[in-house]
């Protein structure tokens, strides 16, 4: 089953990365070694920092199985 979701906030998408990630059954240590990022890094993106790289996000996204679809 695919859920879409809106996101318009860093804290949304981080949000939204966190509770992919738990429906997965990761800890945040498994989900960023996956990611090849540190533990650090994958929180602080999970709690909506925004200046965390989008290369970085859109990586994690990938890797947890989440696809961003833009409309205006």
């Amino acid at each position: 089953m695919t859920a879409t979701i809106s996101v318009s906030t860093v804290a949304e998408l981080g949000q939204a990365i966190r509770e992919r990630r738990q429906v997965l059954g990761l800890l945040q240590a498994e989900a960023a070694m996956q990611s090849g990022v540190s533990a650090a890094t994958f929180s602080a993106i999970e709690n909506g920092k925004e200046t965390a790289r989008i290369g970085l996000v859109l990586q994690i996204c990938r890797d947890l199985g989440l696809q961003i679809t833009l409309s205006a």
